[in-house]
């Protein structure tokens, strides 16, 4: 009917499909109609006022059987559609397979880069941000038809492991590494900088230990090789606490032998400079700081290995777009590798190369176990929900089934909900008083609606096959609701044009509440076998949309709470 409702206005005002596709609105409230057209941009082409425009346009549609009035209200034309068949349209829109999901991104490729911790080192809250963002960006671009990789750049190359290596063979042992994991190389590697700041010798040494790694060492990469699997052995299992997974682990070390053919490209474009010893690409007509290619000693930098990076995706790949998820103190750093890839003469930079920054995170209030260097794991984050989660479980449910694995689903989908819904630029701070409210816009809360609905479901008896009669769903709370739910595949491809997780979480939290309202005021378990049916195949409509929506945001749905 939304449809229909662009033609009529795009034929009445000869108008391009797509502008009133744009335009078109969903008014705020029940008695302002159920679509609005506002005719402001219409004013200065048509040198009209835009309440006559909305007159004229209403004029030239005319009686149509699928809407019961028109009425012009200021700049606004409000469509009023007849409900019955409105209803009708509705529930077969969302009763289709795959609601949501859209083929418009059939046949072409997106890169999603994220997550990427440092080796060696801890997987901070600040990792645990960009991997649940572009985790839920790779579902949320696969809901819409593109094939995505999946990339975890891990930072596994640089000084840092020449510094380890001397920590390692001053004060380590193969036990306590093989014993204590990513926590005894922290505290190797703290260790290093708290000596190296009495003697300066050791900087000399960790340096060397590095250019022996970048010359192909065998002792120094065996080092070096077992750091990164012990390390990746950690981050899997984070990852897999978060159910989630990575097409590539293709770290900074992968590209080591590819840098020379970017340093080569830039000299042929005469694109570098030296300064200081160093070899850089000036980008100060462009307002920014030099892009550092080569460091004195001639080893690569992060922007030559970044570099090296976008071009082995271009050609493996064939990517349309690549997509950066990091926070965002990074900015200057991709505009300035952005900036050298289009100075190459690859105008396909400005459109497919796109950072996606995000805010800080803290923890407020939250009794969390600290490591070496006061960095806060982002397991024990999870796994703190989790277990106050348990608590919570024993306290007001002890006889649930399957407890550990619904409170993982919870506590786990807690943590995700709560950064998700709010913008990604915004700093997001954790108080478990919020984030695992039953009541309040949080996960459990949806997750809670979902646990309703399938409830709803396995206890009620209704006919699976019956035809619904739609006259029996006029109810405003059941037309507002079924309003939401169809939103879902707008939602869908608006998260998507914006890089922003948050429009689909607020779109669950919106289902939820609406549910809720219909829920207390349309009693489902009635005697009438029509009404029944009619309004258990709404119930049954919200459990898959939500557990659609929880999905691309990465959170599970326990069928019992």
């Amino acid at each position: 009917m939304k449809k229909q409702i662009i033609q009529l206005i795009a034929a009445a005002a000869d108008l391009d499909y797509e502008m009133v596709t744009e335009i078109l609105e969903i008014p705020p409230k029940p008695d302002m109609g159920d679509y609005a057209f506002p005719c402001f941009q219409l004013a200065k082409s048509l040198h009209k006022a835009p309440p006559l425009i909305a007159t004229d346009i209403a004029e030239k549609i005319g009686d149509v059987d699928i809407i019961d009035k028109l009425e012009v209200k200021g700049a606004y034309l409000n469509f009023f559609l007849k409900k019955e068949m409105f209803v009708k349209s509705m529930m077969e829109s969302a009763s289709i397979k795959n609601f949501g999901s859209s083929a418009i991104g059939e046949g072409k490729t997106i890169c999603i880069d994220y997550s990427s911790p440092n080796v060696a080192k801890n997987f901070h809250v600040g990792h645990l941000r960009t991997t649940i963002i572009g985790n839920s960006l790779y579902k949320i671009y696969s809901k819409l038809g593109y094939k995505v990789e999946r990339i975890n750049h891990l930072g596994d190359w640089g000084t840092q492991f020449g510094k380890l290596i001397v920590a390692y063979k001053a004060w380590g042992s193969k036990e306590a590494v093989e014993k204590d994991g990513v926590a005894e190389l922290m505290r190797l590697y703290v260790k290093f900088h708290d000596e190296a700041d009495k003697n300066d010798t050791l900087n000399d040494e960790a340096r060397a230990w590095f250019t022996k790694m970048e010359h192909g060492d065998e002792e120094a990469l065996d080092i070096w090789k077992w750091f990164v699997d012990i390390s990746l052995k950690e981050y899997k299992g984070t990852y897999e606490l978060l159910g989630m997974d990575f097409d590539h682990y293709m770290g900074e070390s992968f590209y080591r032998d590819k840098t020379a053919a970017v340093v080569e490209k830039l000299q042929n474009a005469n694109l570098l400079k030296e300064s200081e010893g160093a070899r850089i690409v000036d980008l100060e007509e462009y307002n920014m700081a030099p892009c550092l290619i080569m460091k004195k000693d001639g080893s690569s930098i992060y922007a030559t290995r970044d570099l090296a990076a976008i071009f082995y995706r271009k050609e493996t790949y064939h990517f349309d777009k690549c997509l950066y998820v990091t926070g965002q103190e990074q900015k200057l750093h991709f505009a300035q590798v952005f900036k050298v890839v289009e100075l190459l003469g690859n105008d396909w930079a400005k459109d497919s190369l796109v950072h996606i920054p995000y805010g800080l995170v803290s923890l407020e209030g939250a009794k969390l176990s600290t490591r070496s260097g006061n960095i806060i794991y982002a397991e024990d984050i999870l796994l703190e929900a989790i277990d106050k989660v348990k608590k919570t479980i024993k306290e007001k449910n002890p006889a649930l089934e399957h407890k550990d694995e619904v409170a993982k689903i919870v506590g786990v989908g807690a943590i995700l909900f709560h950064d998700l819904y709010n913008q990604r630029i915004k700093d997001v701070s954790f108080k478990w008083d919020k984030v695992l409210n039953f009541d309040g816009e949080t996960g459990p809360y949806v997750q809670y609606t979902y646990v309703r609905c399938a409830s709803i479901l396995r206890t009620v008896q209704y006919d699976e096959n019956a035809a619904i009669d739609y006259s029996l769903l006029l109810d405003e709370e059941a037309i507002a609701l079924l309003k939401e739910i169809n939103r879902f595949p707008q939602v869908i491809a608006d998260a998507a044009e914006k890089y922003e997780p948050c429009v689909v979480a607020r779109f669950a939290m919106d289902v939820a509440q609406s549910f809720s309202r219909f829920y207390n005021a349309c009693r489902v378990n009635v005697e009438d076998d029509d009404l029944r049916n009619a309004r258990v195949k709404l119930v049954s409509l919200t459990k898959n949309t939500l557990k659609d929506a929880l999905d691309l945001l990465g959170i599970g749905c326990p069928e019992q709470m």
